[in-house]
């Protein structure tokens, strides 16, 4: 089995960003080599402005409350946390150039690249996507 996790995240709300980071840090914390790969709406979980403001799924506004009770991190806390832990965060190069993103506009110590380049870290991982 490997050791290995490798998470696509292409969906920008404030739920995907929870699922991404738990996951992501579970991992970390259980010692897995673990990448993210951010595309398309994705890359708001990384953005420095986005990631701080990302959308509650409509008609969910009750779980704002709870966040709050279960003293919950935020997202940027989360990316954060991860990134300590030594999450690789990827930020696909194309969906940045179709947005006219730069890495300067997302946290720091995130790498960009293709599709490639996270393809060659997820051949012999276990794959998510959210």
């Amino acid at each position: 089995m490997s050791n290995k996790v490798a998470i696509i995240a292409s969906n920008g709300g404030l739920f995907d960003a929870y699922k991404v980071f738990n996951i992501a840090t579970a991992a970390a914390a259980t010692e897995q080599e673990v990448a993210i790969f951010f595309t398309f709406e994705g890359l708001n979980l990384i953005h420095k402005e986005a990631n701080a403001n990302l959308p509650m799924p409509e008609g969910k506004e009750q779980f704002a409350e709870g966040f709050a009770k279960a003293n919950v991190p935020s997202i940027p806390e989360l990316a954060a946390m991860a990134k300590e832990m030594g999450v690789t965060f990827i930020g696909c190069q194309m969906t940045m150039d179709v947005m006219g993103l730069e890495k300067e506009d997302f946290v720091d110590g995130i790498e960009v690249a293709g599709a490639v380049t996270f393809l060659e870290f997820a051949k012999d991982a276990m794959t998510l996507t959210f």
